[in-house]
């Protein structure tokens, strides 16, 4: 067999699992409200850049079982919290050579950190397209004479979900013209470019096939507002990185790491896709 027709046939069976209607399942006609008082937007009219492409946007938590629906309605059963709390107390604690702490320039995380979530990733003041980690080290290593935290470590994505609490309910809000839309355009490219040996779009699986079963997993529209997300399947957090680098490796392809341009420029895209959509503040995802 040669490899021409290896890959004809892999991404002939791919079409095949990502289009058969006999694969498709509904998603839940449910409501998210958090802890009893926190209603959270799950589902609105797409945005008007995303016209010809979708009608609505639907969160991610609309695809799962109602037991895992279950636990992020319920911050006591959301096992994100427990590393949300991390950060919070990392959040009060000095580290670095100047003796500083994040609450010491900012506050408290409630109030200094309120809607941080829903406006990333943006742009700094260089005019560099930043995501929520680059900020964090930017802190750490210039005002506190602190290390870097990697992008995937356990410090930085307790700190991510600590943060992401702070928006929770408030509507995605990242900025995608003016110096932002060279970042966005790049990013929708992204999206659309078929990658690896499957030949496989972002949007072959998110927009073009979401309801749909490929193996155990139900499509999503792949949205990221409730991102980080406890994962069951990795037992842990999950940046938005960590993801985008999976769904790559998936597609048989050489994959980029996470904090690279080509992954935030792909984060800014995919997040304006979800505007009109609440930020969860920690997400449960398979």
């Amino acid at each position: 067999m040669t490899l021409r027709t290896s890959r004809t046939i892999l991404a002939a069976t791919a079409a095949f699992a990502l289009s058969t209607a006999a694969l498709h399942a509904e998603m839940a006609d449910d409501e998210l409200v958090i802890n009893g008082d926190t209603p959270i937007t799950v589902k609105a009219p797409a945005a008007p850049h995303l016209e010809g492409h979708l009608d609505e946007v639907y969160s991610g938590w609309l695809f799962r079982t109602d037991e895992t629906r279950a636990m992020e309605q319920d911050d006591f059963d959301n096992p994100i919290m427990i590393f949300a709390e991390q950060g919070q107390e990392a959040w009060s604690t000095a580290d670095g050579s100047e003796g500083k702490s994040c609450a010491d320039c900012h506050g408290d995380i409630s109030e200094g950190m309120k809607g941080v979530r829903a406006e990333m990733p943006k742009l700094n003041e260089a005019g560099k397209l930043w995501s929520m980690e680059d900020f964090i080290n930017d802190c750490r290593t210039n005002r506190m004479g602190a290390e870097a935290w990697g992008w995937d470590s356990g410090s930085m994505k307790n700190m991510t979900a600590a943060i992401a609490v702070e928006s929770r309910g408030m509507p995605v809000a990242v900025k995608i013209d003016g110096d932002a839309q060279p970042f966005w355009e790049k990013g929708k490219e992204m999206y659309y470019t078929r990658y690896g040996q499957l030949e496989l779009s972002c949007a072959s699986c998110h927009e073009e096939n979401y309801g749909n079963f490929i193996r155990a997993d139900h499509l999503s529209q792949g949205q990221i507002q409730g991102f980080p997300v406890y994962r069951l399947k990795n037992a842990g957090v999950v940046s938005i990185h960590n993801r985008f680098k999976g769904c790559i490796r998936d597609t048989r392809a050489e994959t980029y790491s996470p904090g690279s341009d080509e992954f935030r420029n792909l984060e800014l895209y995919v997040a304006s896709r979800g505007l009109g959509l609440d930020i969860e503040g920690g997400g449960v995802r398979p």
